[in-house]
């Protein structure tokens, strides 16, 4: 599956300390990778609607990850998927009388033109389920010799007992567990199943649903074993990060983790777990399930620049819950006017400086609150040293410009 076209990132000279990050299932913060390689695997979108400001969120978080790797000198692989087969797309398709795989399509192809307004680096590894699919049966059939795979009623499920690591991931009690199960796309009460927690591995053919013919009979995977076999498959067991919203913490990342232990024999399957907070609208999620969204294509439309939705979307820690709303779009615009000023005003004095700051707090677990505040007095010193702070002809960017442009994604000439 092809992905979007990155944009071109400025060399900077010198380079920032390791990159440490909050690791889910440790509880700590700690380096996320070490030269000379780093290796990122973000779960993608289940494409049945439109990227909301709740995804861009996240996509952003962790473009900034994969941009500071690339400035300190790291081979970055960045590894995404896309569920193009599952409950929710069949669900949506139905409802509006679409056919699936037009859907799927239409809806990846828009997520694209959103990460490409975004200035989102696209990944090496773009990856859909449905090309997958036979890689995703390799890795199921890996697991019945070990006994963790079973059959209920043609599916079949895993054995969650069969990983003595299970719950490392998340830390989560058993209640909570079976809870957010049921929330997010499990079968908890199913009858026939060893344990209630057990994920569906493969689910048999239905009427009326796509399928495909394999050794464990006709059907289509379930939810984590893809992004399982696409992480092992484009990054082996064991790699730096796996990365996406907090949402996904239980079931899919620790389904994810536990398929993979059980499969390759070869624990940890990510190194770190990183999870980005959700976005907020009026004092709830924004998600596809409450219908409250904000759409990036929306915004993209209706003229408004990128610039200033991921000035925006830093605003906050990429960790934390925060809300969406019309002051913190109009203050980020002021911002970005004040930013562009000072690049135009061509005083360069201290500029080395300001990077090597701006470097040490994303180090630090992508502080952009603080990186925000290091570029704001930047901008407040820029324009005071320029005197009238207005724009001088033919101003050639100083390090500061190409530093916000190759690790925050914005460029302000």
């Amino acid at each position: 599956m092809r992905a979007w076209t990155s944009p071109d990132l400025p060399r900077l000279p010198g380079a920032g300390d390791a990159l440490r990050l909050h690791d889910t299932s440790s509880g700590s913060t700690k380096v996320a990778a070490r030269a000379p390689d780093a290796t990122m695997y973000v779960c993608g979108i289940t494409p049945y609607d439109a990227t909301h400001l709740g995804h861009a969120a996240t996509y952003l978080a962790f473009d900034l990850v994969n941009r500071y790797w690339r400035d300190a000198g790291l081979q970055v692989t960045y590894v995404q998927n896309v569920t193009d087969i599952d409950d929710p797309l069949l669900e949506r398709a139905d409802a509006t009388g679409v056919n699936w795989l037009q859907l799927a399509e239409e809806q990846t192809q828009l997520f694209r033109e959103d990460m490409a307004w975004l200035r989102i680096l696209a990944p090496e590894h773009f990856v859909g389920a449905v090309e997958f699919i036979p890689q995703i049966v390799e890795l199921i059939q890996a697991l019945e010799p070990t006994g963790a795979m079973y059959d209920v009623d043609g599916d079949r499920y895993f054995d969650v007992s069969a990983d003595q690591t299970f719950g490392s991931v998340s830390g989560m009690g058993r209640a909570e567990m079976v809870g957010l199960s049921a929330e997010r796309g499990g079968d908890p009460q199913r009858p026939g199943k060893r344990d209630a927690l057990d994920p569906l591995l493969w689910k048999a053919a239905a009427e009326g649903e796509p399928w495909w013919q394999s050794p464990l009979g006709p059907g289509r995977p379930g939810w984590h074993v893809e992004c399982s076999a696409i992480a092992l498959s484009h990054l082996g067991a064991g790699f730096d990060v796996q990365a996406g919203g907090d949402d996904l913490v239980f079931p899919h990342h620790e389904m994810s983790a536990s398929h993979a232990h059980v499969a390759t024999g070869k624990p940890p399957f990510a190194q770190s777990y990183v999870h980005a907070g959700m976005i907020g609208l009026d004092g709830q999620k924004m998600s596809k399930s409450q219908g409250n969204l904000v759409l990036a294509s929306s915004l993209r439309e209706q003229g408004e620049d990128p610039r200033v939705v991921r000035l925006a979307l830093m605003a906050g820690h990429y960790r934390a819950y925060r809300e969406w709303n019309q002051e913190l779009l109009d203050a980020s615009r002021q911002r970005l006017r004040r930013w562009e000023r000072a690049a135009a005003a061509g005083h360069r004095n201290g500029e080395a400086s300001v990077v090597a700051h701006v470097r040490a707090r994303l180090a630090d677990d992508l502080d952009t609150l603080g990186v925000l505040e290091v570029l704001d007095r930047w901008a407040e010193d820029t324009l005071s040293a320029a005197g009238t702070g207005t724009a001088q002809e033919d101003v050639e960017p100083g390090v500061v410009v190409q530093a916000v442009d190759a690790l925050l994604g914005i460029d302000l000439r």
